[in-house]
């Protein structure tokens, strides 16, 4: 299962989770997410105990996609940039699926800047 977390107007953070009971979930969101934050998220069964956390507003997609503030449509963006790109791999192996979700992760949350110049940095 792959986790997916968008802070508005911020960064998106994934994680690839080993198992998808909710309360991996969960856990893997208060370790990352701030008490009291407010929470989208579709109708996703493990989702429900997100309100524990903070305020949990639910989209459901059957119905409608957005409603006001109440969207996810940026989370929505940032998959769509991954699989296009993961699609040009021609198969990712299991083993390493994680560190192409992080090298994807690392590309949108920079996709405005020039790369180059930021690894030349890094030396």
């Amino acid at each position: 299962m792959v986790l997916g977390m968008l802070e508005r107007n911020g960064k998106v953070f994934t994680a690839a989770l080993e198992k998808g009971k909710a309360a991996n979930i969960l856990k893997t969101i208060k370790n990352k997410a701030e008490k009291g934050s407010v929470f989208y998220s579709d109708k996703f069964k493990s989702y429900k105990s997100l309100m524990l956390l903070g305020r949990h507003v639910t989209l459901d997609h059957a119905k409608e996609f957005a409603n006001g503030r109440a969207h996810i449509n940026g989370l929505e963006g940032f998959w769509s940039f991954a699989k296009e790109r993961m699609l040009k791999y021609h198969g990712i192996s299991k083993s390493n699926f994680h560190l192409y979700l992080k090298e994807l992760e690392f590309r949108y949350n920079h996709r405005n800047q020039n790369l180059m110049e930021l690894f030349t940095k890094l030396r």
